[in-house]
């Protein structure tokens, strides 16, 4: 037997509650979609948790997280502001970066070079994440969208019961006489409940 169908067949049994045969040709087609995803994604797992991320990632988290904040631009807007001050207004003759600021478009070029790399490689953690998750969304989804399928099928034939039990009641209305109350139907009546 093939993997990918080993793969489908597990996730018929488990996710669906159904075998491979009971499935149509749109779900087996999803099914096969996620089976294939999760066999690439198996090992990202770690992407969830951060006790398995490494120092470095949990490091470029943070670095991310804080260059895109408030409090990184209001910082970051108060030191230029403060370097310009200092170098233009308080030391005048002996500034150590005088009014081009040649070494603070030095200093800025690599909190760049570093920064973005490291911003970087928080999104493509970032993306992962999102991937993993729309994938199990998916599998909700699908699995959501077959229960609400069965359940209509059930509302259909409680409906269809019901339907014919007032139809018994009102064909033995018809044939007896009013004064006596008709008997409730028996499983006899319309098969197994």
């Amino acid at each position: 037997m093939k993997p990918e169908n080993k793969h489908l067949r597990y996730l018929a049994e488990h996710l669906l509650n159904t075998g491979v045969g009971g499935l149509g040709a749109r779900e087996r087609a999803a099914l096969l979609r996620i089976s294939k995803r999760l066999q690439t994604h198996r090992g990202d797992s770690s992407l969830h948790d951060e006790g398995g991320m490494t120092f470095g990632e949990r490091l470029a988290d943070r670095v991310a997280e804080f260059g895109g904040s408030w409090t990184f631009i209001t910082m970051f807007g108060a030191f230029l502001l403060g370097w310009a001050i200092l170098n233009t207004d308080i030391l005048r003759d002996h500034a150590f970066d005088p009014y081009p600021y040649v070494f603070l478009n030095l200093v800025l070029s690599m909190l760049a070079a570093i920064q973005a790399p490291i911003i970087m490689m928080s999104q493509n953690r970032q993306a992962a994440r999102d991937r993993l998750t729309m994938i199990r969304d998916f599998e909700v989804n699908l699995k959501a969208e077959l229960a609400i399928s069965e359940l209509h099928l059930r509302v259909d034939h409680l409906t269809w019961q019901i339907l014919g039990d007032l139809d018994l009641i009102k064909r033995h209305l018809l044939t007896q006489d009013v004064s006596t109350p008709p008997a409730p139907p028996t499983q006899a009546d319309h098969g197994k409940l």
